[in-house]
């Protein structure tokens, strides 16, 4: 059931991108203007962090590679 509302759609690479952002975003609350907006870096670190993007959910996206032996039904 938790596949289903939180599919792994992420790359590994899209995953490692979005832990730096929300880090270094996360930072801007500690260190630089100190504004209370750096907590807007929670939610590209939650989405890396777990491996799954709700707007890629909601659209049907994924920046995932297909496993082998997967075979992808084919528009006709």
């Amino acid at each position: 059931m938790i596949e289903k509302m939180f599919p792994h759609n992420e790359h590994k690479l899209d995953r490692a991108v979005r832990v730096v952002v929300g880090l270094v975003l996360l930072s801007l609350v500690i260190m630089g203007p100190q504004t209370w907006w750096g907590l807007v870096g929670l939610v590209p670190l939650i989405t890396g962090l777990v491996g799954s993007c709700p707007i890629y959910t909601m659209f049907g996206i994924s920046s995932c590679s297909t496993k082998r032996g997967d075979k992808q039904p084919q528009a006709t």
